[in-house]
Protein backbone atom coordinates (compact mmCIF):
# COMPACT_ATOMS: atom_id res chain seq x y z
CA UNK A 1 0.00 0.00 0.00
CA UNK A 2 1.38 3.38 -0.91
CA UNK A 3 1.98 6.12 1.63
CA UNK A 4 -0.56 8.42 -0.05
CA UNK A 5 -3.26 5.72 0.18
CA UNK A 6 -2.48 5.08 3.88
CA UNK A 7 -2.71 8.83 4.61
CA UNK A 8 -6.02 9.06 2.72
CA UNK A 9 -7.45 6.10 4.64
CA UNK A 10 -6.25 7.52 7.95
CA UNK A 11 -7.94 10.88 7.27
CA UNK A 12 -11.20 9.47 5.90
CA UNK A 13 -14.09 8.66 8.25
CA UNK A 14 -14.46 5.04 9.27
CA UNK A 15 -16.97 3.11 7.27
CA UNK A 16 -19.74 0.94 8.67
CA UNK A 17 -18.84 -2.00 6.50
CA UNK A 18 -16.06 -3.11 4.19
CA UNK A 19 -17.85 -2.42 0.94
CA UNK A 20 -18.99 1.11 1.82
CA UNK A 21 -22.67 0.43 1.22
CA UNK A 22 -23.94 1.56 4.62
CA UNK A 23 -27.50 0.88 5.66
CA UNK A 24 -29.81 -0.22 2.87
CA UNK A 25 -32.96 1.38 4.26
CA UNK A 26 -34.53 2.96 7.28
CA UNK A 27 -34.06 1.01 10.46
CA UNK A 28 -37.63 1.81 11.57
CA UNK A 29 -40.51 3.16 9.51
CA UNK A 30 -41.20 6.82 10.32
CA UNK A 31 -44.72 5.95 11.46
CA UNK A 32 -43.71 4.13 14.66
CA UNK A 33 -42.53 5.88 17.84
CA UNK A 34 -39.10 4.22 17.80
CA UNK A 35 -38.18 6.33 14.76
CA UNK A 36 -38.48 9.55 16.80
CA UNK A 37 -35.57 10.99 18.71
CA UNK A 38 -35.72 11.50 22.46
CA UNK A 39 -36.15 15.25 21.97
CA UNK A 40 -39.02 14.71 19.50
CA UNK A 41 -40.78 12.38 21.95
CA UNK A 42 -40.30 14.94 24.72
CA UNK A 43 -41.75 17.73 22.54
CA UNK A 44 -44.79 15.58 21.81
CA UNK A 45 -45.27 14.93 25.53
CA UNK A 46 -45.05 18.68 26.25
CA UNK A 47 -47.75 19.43 23.69
CA UNK A 48 -49.92 16.65 25.11
CA UNK A 49 -49.49 17.99 28.67
CA UNK A 50 -50.28 21.53 27.53
CA UNK A 51 -53.45 20.60 25.64
CA UNK A 52 -55.89 20.49 28.60
CA UNK A 53 -54.47 23.77 29.95
CA UNK A 54 -54.84 25.44 26.55
CA UNK A 55 -58.43 24.21 26.19
CA UNK A 56 -59.40 26.01 29.39
CA UNK A 57 -57.07 29.02 29.37
CA UNK A 58 -56.36 29.45 25.64
CA UNK A 59 -57.65 33.03 25.36
CA UNK A 60 -55.45 34.16 28.28
CA UNK A 61 -52.38 32.40 26.85
CA UNK A 62 -52.36 33.95 23.37
CA UNK A 63 -49.35 36.15 24.22
CA UNK A 64 -47.36 33.33 25.83
CA UNK A 65 -44.80 31.22 23.99
CA UNK A 66 -43.48 27.81 24.99
CA UNK A 67 -39.87 26.72 24.45
CA UNK A 68 -37.78 23.67 25.31
CA UNK A 69 -34.05 23.85 26.05
CA UNK A 70 -31.85 20.89 26.86
CA UNK A 71 -30.33 22.43 30.01
CA UNK A 72 -30.46 25.84 31.71
CA UNK A 73 -27.70 28.36 31.17
CA UNK A 74 -25.54 28.98 34.21
CA UNK A 75 -24.07 32.38 35.01
CA UNK A 76 -20.49 31.66 35.98
CA UNK A 77 -19.88 34.84 37.98
CA UNK A 78 -19.91 32.87 41.24
CA UNK A 79 -18.53 29.31 40.80
CA UNK A 80 -19.37 28.28 44.39
CA UNK A 81 -23.02 29.30 44.40
CA UNK A 82 -25.59 29.44 41.62
CA UNK A 83 -28.50 31.80 42.19
CA UNK A 84 -31.44 31.40 39.83
CA UNK A 85 -33.51 34.34 38.67
CA UNK A 86 -37.15 34.93 39.54
CA UNK A 87 -39.59 32.73 37.64
CA UNK A 88 -37.42 29.59 37.85
CA UNK A 89 -39.14 26.44 39.06
CA UNK A 90 -36.39 24.35 40.66
CA UNK A 91 -36.31 20.95 42.32
CA UNK A 92 -33.43 20.31 44.74
CA UNK A 93 -31.53 23.23 43.26
CA UNK A 94 -31.92 22.07 39.65
CA UNK A 95 -34.18 24.25 37.47
CA UNK A 96 -36.95 22.41 35.66
CA UNK A 97 -38.59 25.41 33.98
CA UNK A 98 -38.49 29.18 33.82
CA UNK A 99 -41.07 31.84 33.11
CA UNK A 100 -39.40 34.60 31.11
CA UNK A 101 -41.52 37.77 31.24
CA UNK A 102 -42.22 39.88 28.17
CA UNK A 103 -39.71 42.63 27.64
CA UNK A 104 -36.78 43.46 25.41
CA UNK A 105 -34.33 40.84 24.12
CA UNK A 106 -30.54 41.36 24.00
CA UNK A 107 -30.80 42.83 20.47
CA UNK A 108 -33.24 45.48 21.69
CA UNK A 109 -36.32 43.95 20.06
CA UNK A 110 -39.56 43.44 21.98
CA UNK A 111 -40.08 39.85 23.15
CA UNK A 112 -43.14 37.92 24.26
CA UNK A 113 -43.44 36.12 27.57
CA UNK A 114 -42.44 32.47 27.39
CA UNK A 115 -42.20 29.34 29.47
CA UNK A 116 -38.91 27.51 28.97
CA UNK A 117 -38.87 23.83 29.93
CA UNK A 118 -35.50 22.16 30.53
CA UNK A 119 -35.64 18.71 28.95
CA UNK A 120 -32.65 16.95 30.54
CA UNK A 121 -33.42 17.91 34.19
CA UNK A 122 -37.07 16.97 33.69
CA UNK A 123 -36.15 13.60 32.17
CA UNK A 124 -33.65 12.95 34.97
CA UNK A 125 -36.24 13.79 37.64
CA UNK A 126 -38.91 11.48 36.19
CA UNK A 127 -38.85 7.70 36.62
CA UNK A 128 -40.49 6.84 33.33
CA UNK A 129 -42.91 7.90 30.62
CA UNK A 130 -46.02 8.22 32.79
CA UNK A 131 -44.06 9.94 35.57
CA UNK A 132 -42.59 12.38 33.04
CA UNK A 133 -46.04 13.17 31.66
CA UNK A 134 -47.32 13.90 35.19
CA UNK A 135 -44.26 16.01 35.98
CA UNK A 136 -44.65 18.00 32.76
CA UNK A 137 -48.30 18.68 33.61
CA UNK A 138 -47.39 19.85 37.13
CA UNK A 139 -44.60 22.11 35.89
CA UNK A 140 -46.79 23.63 33.18
CA UNK A 141 -49.60 24.24 35.69
CA UNK A 142 -47.14 26.01 38.02
CA UNK A 143 -45.70 28.16 35.24
CA UNK A 144 -49.07 29.06 33.71
CA UNK A 145 -50.38 29.97 37.18
CA UNK A 146 -47.39 32.24 37.72
CA UNK A 147 -47.92 33.85 34.31
CA UNK A 148 -51.64 34.43 34.98
CA UNK A 149 -50.88 35.49 38.59
CA UNK A 150 -53.38 32.99 40.03
CA UNK A 151 -53.14 29.92 42.26
CA UNK A 152 -51.99 26.65 40.61
CA UNK A 153 -55.11 24.92 41.95
CA UNK A 154 -57.25 27.31 39.88
CA UNK A 155 -55.38 26.34 36.70
CA UNK A 156 -55.44 22.60 37.45
CA UNK A 157 -58.86 22.54 39.11
CA UNK A 158 -60.57 24.09 36.07
CA UNK A 159 -59.54 21.10 33.96
CA UNK A 160 -60.92 18.24 35.95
Amino acid sequence: MTTARRARLRNSPRRRDRRGRGLRGMLYPATIPAAKTRAERFDAMVLEALEPIEQRWGSELTDLDLAVDDVPEVDETSPDEVVWQAGVLADVGVPLAQLVPAGVDPEGLPSRARIVLYRRPLEARARGGADLADLLHEVLVEQVAEYLNIEPDAVDGAEG
